[in-house]
């Protein structure tokens, strides 16, 4: 496993990481997520990225249980705030912050993150406020650095040009072959100003791994099939998509890599990408998905790569 550093932070974070939404906690048992947790650690995975609103906390009370055994140093560890936890707790003000900080690191059962994301971008709560509450944060020793999830590089420049708060080192857009909306205005702009992208969905929700036969039903037991996990895979699930995907194949063989392998490293050739966020339900996807890390490809397979998704990437 390689690492990299986070932004302008002295994190140094593994190039894959594991994730937590619409998994563990909610969409995979316990048992299996805990497998996944350990073989992660086993294979070098440092980097344990989360938020309080997967499961409305069950992914945080999971993690809590789980990691509780482990160093708490040993592990690089996320959360994030803003969605609704309630009717009434939602965004982004100060007193939300405190609150739902204090919330995750109760069920998380530790005294600190080591980053800590805004999900969204509040439109109902001043930014001067949300960077005051945000400081305030680190200065209390509940989080060491910050970071934001989708924000629009307008609202990232605001935050740069603010003064006397904390800044951002780290970025968390959607980022893959078939997603590179990132790479217009929000790449150029973190990388100028000492901000990391850790990257969701770089397997476009495992669209990426070439397991959907564009001419076939999904097969039992994946992503696509599930009620609890499969509701955001559905922009993927066309044929014109499904077709280019399975070009790519005959790239990734010539690489000597998987699919699913082939569209990691694709992701960690970008040098302002940190980390990308796997989401396991197996042991054995982790395997797979951490050979990617350090992975060395003609850069030429990639341009290959690229030209046959042309036609079906998705930017909105």
């Amino acid at each position: 496993m390689k690492y990299r550093k986070l932004g302008a932070s002295d994190l140094s974070v593994s190039e894959i990481s594991l994730g937590s939404w619409l998994t563990y906690g909610v969409g995979v048992e316990k048992e299996s997520a805990t497998a996944c947790l350990n073989r992660a650690f086993e294979l070098g995975i440092n980097f344990i990225d989360t938020a309080n609103a997967y499961g409305r906390g069950a992914a945080e009370t999971f993690l809590g249980e789980a990691l509780t055994p482990r160093k708490r140093a040993t592990y690089v560890l996320a959360t994030k705030v803003f969605f609704p936890m309630s009717d009434s707790d939602k965004g982004l003000s100060k007193a939300q912050i405190e609150k739902q900080l204090d919330a995750s690191l109760k069920r998380l059962k530790t005294d600190h993150v080591d980053l800590y994301q805004c999900h969204r971008y509040d439109t109902a709560t001043p930014l001067d406020e949300t960077m005051e509450a945000l400081t305030k944060a680190v200065k209390s020793g509940k989080t060491r650095y910050i970071g934001f999830s989708e924000w629009s590089p307008e609202q990232i420049q605001a935050s740069i040009a603010a003064k006397g708060v904390e800044h951002f080192v780290s970025s968390q857009p959607q980022y893959s072959l078939l997603w590179r909306r990132p790479e217009e205005k929000v790449i150029p702009l973190s990388a100028d100003n000492g901000i990391s992208q850790i990257v969701w969905s770089p397997l476009a929700q495992g669209v990426l791994t070439g397991k959907y036969d564009p001419d076939a039903p999904p097969p039992a037991g994946t992503r696509a099939t599930s009620s609890e996990m499969g509701s955001f895979i559905g922009r993927w699930m066309t044929k014109p998509v499904l077709e280019a995907v399975q070009k790519l194949k005959p790239l990734a063989q010539e690489a000597g890599l998987t699919m699913g392998q082939f569209a990691l490293a694709w992701v960690l050739r970008e040098p302002n990408v940190a980390s990308a966020i796997v989401g396991a339900s197996r042991p054995a996807q982790l395997d797979d998905n951490a050979a990617a890390s350090g992975a060395k490809v003609d850069p030429a397979l990639f341009a290959k790569a690229e030209a046959i998704v042309a036609g079906v990437v998705l930017n909105a």
